[in-house]
């Protein structure tokens, strides 16, 4: 009995004394949230003040930073994006788009605008600049309205197109952000809507611009001069990023502070989201994260030695990564072809389409080689002469066979005029070939 006393006693102190050291905390437990901090030999992350974030290198998709990338979160006016890139691929710049009421109600809906008016007349080009600079909802809504026949039919143009992106948690309502509680994404859809609008050289141009004049309309009898108003675009901003090709950023109660936007730095392009922030904070938290995924990653070339790999073959990885440390994965072989995928620990860099080299099939060489075997062996049960004594003989019939060629003076004045006339009806003169048809003619008649 004392002695349980006495281990019970012992446990209860060790317990106690255990409570009192510190406890080692992985580095994705200490920054919440964030998960590739979580993967082995990944350059750490620092955690932000936002919710959710992601940070993607567009041509090989590699997720340099993610935290709470897949949840759900109000998108805000980064929608946009979206209806710029839809109407990119279902008009052309040149269209005119005649402003209803419809558009006009965007005007007095308490978002930004540029004031169109009833019946005024844009190009898209316009249209677009004025989405992309100064996020004008009323564009918006008639851009929608012009495009989907409706603004109901241009949110269904929205939801399959970003389907086919792969967005798998997305859900929009409207074409301008503004809050509706079933309007819905996440910071990793959104890098996969900003990557396909940067892959239009249309969309980069019209993002990147600093500011944009719209004419004198139909209506407006003065012209209209956009600035960009992108914090990240704008030099007298404290937020201004030098390497920012572009992007969106809004505000509501329901989203908080969004921000989308893209940077490219010595050939590499990496994508940014921030979601659901305090108000003023996300453009320089994206800032700060865009300078991490520069900084402690770099671009891998795989293809130089592979003469198989049709494409791709770029991984982007943290600086110092060696290729032979990587591991791969291969997809099913389709129409003579396969994907690659590249990983560093458990993170996919990269990938590469290979061709689908076939094996060669050994099986008609090896027949071939059994019957040569399975004939050799007949022969030398068969033939009771060696074949090296037959090699030998008629390599001696050869000889002597040349000799005679050139000591048998009685074939050139001799018999070998008359014979070769008679079987050939010709006078053919002396040579060393007529010498050698004469003996081979006379040694048949000899066998005969």
């Amino acid at each position: 009995m004392k002695i349980k006393k006495l281990c019970a006693g012992l446990f209860a102190l060790g317990m106690a004394f255990s409570l009192m050291l510190p406890t080692p905390v992985r580095a994705a437990e200490a920054a919440s949230g964030i998960t590739t901090n979580a993967v082995p030999g990944w350059p750490q992350g620092a955690d932000i003040t936002s919710t959710a974030a992601v940070v993607m290198e567009e041509s090989t998709n590699t997720i340099v930073y993610a935290k709470n990338m897949d949840q759900q979160l109000f998108p805000g006016s980064t929608v946009k994006i979206m209806t710029t890139l839809l109407a990119l691929e279902n008009s052309q710049l040149t269209d005119q788009v005649t402003m209803t009421a419809t558009g006009v109600s965007g005007v007095t809906d308490g978002g930004a605008n540029i004031s169109a008016n009833l019946d005024e007349v844009f190009t898209m080009e316009q249209c677009l600049y004025a989405i992309m600079l100064v996020s004008a909802n009323d564009i918006a809504l008639q851009v929608a309205e012009h495009l989907g026949g409706s603004v109901e039919g241009f949110v269904q143009m929205m939801n399959q197109r970003a389907a086919e992106l792969g967005c798998t948690n997305t859900v929009f309502t409207n074409p301008t952000g503004l809050s509706d509680e079933n309007q819905h994404t996440t910071a990793h859809d959104m890098a996969l809507i900003m990557q396909a609008a940067m892959e239009n050289e249309t969309f980069r141009t019209i993002a990147g611009a600093l500011s944009y004049t719209i004419s004198p309309t139909n209506i407006s009898g003065g012209e209209r001069v956009l600035t960009n108003n992108f914090s990240m675009m704008s030099a007298a901003n404290a937020a201004y990023y030098q390497n920012c090709l572009g992007g969106r950023e809004g505000y509501t109660d329901a989203s908080g502070s969004t921000l989308v936007c893209g940077a490219e730095k010595n050939g590499v392009t990496l994508i940014a989201v921030v979601l659901q922030g305090a108000s003023g904070t996300t453009a320089a938290e994206a800032g700060s994260l865009l300078n991490y995924g520069f900084d402690n990653f770099q671009m891998l070339s795989l293809g130089d030695t592979d003469f198989n790999m049709l494409s791709g073959g770029n991984v982007y990885v943290p600086v110092g990564t060696a290729a032979d440390s990587l591991t791969t994965k291969d997809g099913t072989p389709e129409n003579g072809q396969y994907t690659r995928q590249y990983y560093f620990g458990n993170a996919p860099v990269g990938t590469s389409i290979m061709a689908a080299v076939q094996e060669q099939d050994t099986a008609l060489t090896d027949a071939g080689e059994k019957n040569i075997e399975a004939a050799r062996n007949y022969s030398e049960k068969h033939t009771a002469v060696p074949y090296y004594v037959i090699a030998g003989a008629g390599i001696l019939l050869l000889g002597f066979l040349i000799y005679r060629i050139i000591n048998s003076k009685s074939l050139t004045a001799g018999r070998a005029p008359q014979l070769l006339f008679s079987v050939t009806g010709k006078w053919i003169p002396d040579h060393p070939g007529r010498r050698l048809f004469t003996l081979y003619v006379l040694e048949l008649q000899k066998i005969s």
